[in-house]
């Protein structure tokens, strides 16, 4: 059932009321490469992760997490992407130009920017929008 909270909008099934997205994990050729895009390349803030039998990174991405694990020979889906939320498009191409990050820009009819499209190291797909 959902709640008719204009904004927190809660989910329950069951009993279970989901409160919303704690992470998402992708999985990464090289860890250290990918590291370096998420955190050098689009500002993520990496933070403490405990040891686990998978080589991996946590990251901060406003209030929410991004979890990367290393997994040798991986072939991410070409259609399976996370998107981000930013305040301006056009801010976001400026710097993703500046710091070399190839990015592909979706616009609506009136010429206006709706999203962009580009890849991590590995090929994994992320959407950014306003």
């Amino acid at each position: 059932m959902l709640s008719t909270t204009p904004c927190c909008a809660r989910f329950s099934v069951s009993g279970m009321e989901v409160r919303g997205l704690h992470h998402v994990n992708v999985n990464v050729r090289d860890l250290t490469e990918a590291l370096d895009f998420y955190v050098q390349g689009l500002g993520f803030e990496q933070f403490h992760r405990p040891e686990m039998a998978v080589r991996g990174g946590w990251l901060r991405m406003g209030a929410h997490e991004l979890h990367i694990m290393e997994v040798a020979n991986i072939v991410p889906d070409k259609k399976q992407h996370f998107a981000l939320l930013v305040n301006s498009v056009d801010d976001a191409c400026k710097e993703l130009d500046e710091k070399g990050i190839s990015f592909r820009r979706i616009t609506n009819d009136n010429g206006r920017s709706d999203q962009l499209f580009l890849h991590d190291p590995t090929g994994n797909r992320i959407e950014i929008q306003e």
